[in-house]
């Protein structure tokens, strides 16, 4: 399996509409792309650091599992730039993006 981790750093002046981005956002993402290979996706806010007191390092990160590379790449190629187009209605941060293929421990 192949998973995109879409990172939000979390800054002083972060604005970001958890409302809009999972009814909004997620909703179109999850309607459009299910038929393109889209397995699953998961939202995670954070709430805290290992380290007491010390400030977290992304505010939202998000994970999307496709079956191969090719079905995300064809999602990107198909609907990245409307996506990220989206991003200034619920965040003024620009995410960082990672692919990774998933590993499971035996």
């Amino acid at each position: 399996m192949i998973r995109m981790t879409v990172l939000y750093p979390k800054t002083d002046d972060l604005r970001f509409d958890m409302d809009y981005y999972l009814s909004r956002h997620i909703a179109e993402v999850n309607a459009k792309l299910r038929s393109m290979g889209l397995i699953s996706v998961q939202v995670d806010e954070g709430v805290g650091n290992v380290v007491p007191d010390q400030p977290l390092p992304f505010a939202v990160i998000t994970q999307l599992t496709f079956n191969t590379l090719e079905e995300l790449q064809n999602v990107l190629t198909t609907h990245g730039a409307e996506f990220i187009g989206d991003i200034p209605n619920f965040s003024n941060v620009q995410p960082h993006f990672q692919i990774n293929r998933v590993v499971v421990p035996a």
